[in-house]
């Protein structure tokens, strides 16, 4: 029997007041907008806590900018679906008037009435993908303008992906080339002491698919990773489809999500990601790796303090992949003091300046070989005041990077295969990319004491 996700699904005010609300499940009802009002809103205990119980009553709550979305539900709910479901159907509403606000839903009131009546039937989630939606509920209401034969078509196709097996893909796509681009993209997150050792590491990576192929194919996709079969069979990494070459080790991934395309009951059976890819671009899996990271570079500073007026900094930079390799865009970042008044820098290569809008050295390398090390002195001459001043805290160093063709975590592409009943022949190629931990919110860095 499916899980229900709420009973009710309301959009309130930052001041409790319901803007609109669908009801579905007779047994709640809008008295309990006004007890999340009363008893939550006013009690100022929302931080941290999307969940909360007032008598038999689960309420589950998120806010968009100046909107409360709330679900409400008296049976045993699946609390994740229903934050999962009340976060799809912000994104979908978004997709259709591109702003989410107490305006723009005022605005949009009978459109939105009729995307809740088709999201969800007696409290359980339908349909929420915003491509098969707007194939049958045109903007603002407004019945297509087509001609009466190419409305038909469209009903007929919208038909086929809400029945049918294939939701996120249309029949009928056709290519005079059929290609499909893989990419491993992976950000390393670092905190390592000015002495080498490694504080704190993780490696947040997504593999993406571009995919240019006509018909329905079916595509599998194996890994080196523990669940996804055998190390002896993994390969290398290649610019094209990937070849077989022996001796690659199994890692462990953490955190592992799929896109909706995915069929999970083939991958617990063969252990292989099995899917029909959606037209165009997007991101197949997400994962997340905590242990046994070969981080791309390492970074040894020495900073000296010479009394009150002058500064020495020192530092090592060694990239630790293969010779073959190089990275792109190494960006170093050196804090220095605020009353820095001048800084003399020699490196060995790239460029260096002082940058006194941010107080630190920038030095910047355009392409890092593997297996090289390189270095930056610099001499650092401060402001003199009689006037006492505080002790230099060291910052962290910063350093960005993009290293392609290598995974930090040690993630291959063991095969990819495609099956279409056309046979035709597909052109598969293979990437992989490990920067710096920016983008997933966190940072390489390297501390200065």
């Amino acid at each position: 029997m499916p899980e229900i996700a709420c009973s009710a699904i309301y959009f309130l005010t930052l001041r409790g007041e319901v803007i609109i609300s669908r009801v579905y499940r007779d047994d709640v009802g809008r008295k309990m907008a006004d007890a999340f009002r009363t008893e939550i809103l006013q009690s100022r205990e929302l931080v941290g806590n999307p969940v909360r119980h007032l008598g038999a009553c689960s309420f589950m709550y998120t806010r968009c900018n100046d909107i409360y979305i709330l679900a409400v539900t008296k049976s045993n709910a699946n609390c994740t679906m229903a934050l999962k479901f009340i976060n799809s159907v912000v994104s979908l509403l978004k997709s259709y008037f591109n702003s989410f606000c107490e305006d723009s839903i005022k605005d949009n009131f009978v459109l939105i009435y009729e995307l809740l009546d088709e999201v969800m039937d007696f409290g359980y989630p339908q349909i929420l993908t915003p491509e098969i939606l707007k194939l049958y509920i045109t903007q603002e209401g407004v019945k297509s303008e087509k001609k009466e034969k190419g409305k038909e078509v469209v009903d007929n196709k919208a038909t086929l992906q809400v029945t049918g097996a294939v939701g996120h893909r249309r029949e009928g796509i056709k290519y005079k080339k059929n290609e499909i681009y893989l990419d491993i993209v992976e950000s390393v997150n670092l905190l390592m002491s000015a002495k080498g050792t490694v504080l704190r590491s993780d490696c947040s990576g997504r593999i993406v698919l571009k995919c240019f192929l006509s018909g329905m194919p079916d595509l599998r996709l194996g890994l080196n990773d523990k669940l996804g079969g055998d190390a002896s069979r993994a390969p290398a990494a290649s610019s094209s489809a990937a070849s077989s070459k022996g001796g690659q080790k199994m890692i462990e991934l953490d955190d592992v999500t799929f896109h909706q395309c995915v069929q999970l009951n083939r991958f617990h059976q063969d252990k292989t990601v099995s899917f029909i890819p959606p037209d165009g671009e997007f991101d197949l899996m997400k994962y997340r790796i905590t242990e046994g990271i070969h981080l791309p570079f390492r970074v040894l500073p020495i900073i000296k303090e010479h009394g009150r007026t002058r500064l020495e900094c020192n530092v090592k930079m060694k990239s630790t992949f293969g010779a073959k390799l190089f990275a792109l865009g190494v960006v170093l970042r050196v804090p220095v003091p605020q009353y820095t008044a001048k800084a003399t820098i020699q490196v060995s290569s790239g460029k260096a300046k002082y940058d006194a809008a941010h107080n630190c050295l920038i030095w910047k390398i355009r392409r890092f070989p593997g297996q090289q090390e390189m270095g930056l002195s610099a001499e650092i001459e401060l402001v003199s005041t009689t006037v006492e001043k505080k002790p230099w805290s060291r910052p962290p160093i910063h350093l960005d990077f993009m290293v392609p063709m290598f995974t930090a975590s040690g993630l291959r592409v063991r095969f990819l295969k495609v099956w279409e009943k056309a046979g035709y022949r597909t052109g598969k190629w293979v990437r992989y990319i490990t920067k710096a931990g920016g983008d997933s919110g966190g940072l390489y860095e390297i501390r200065c004491s």
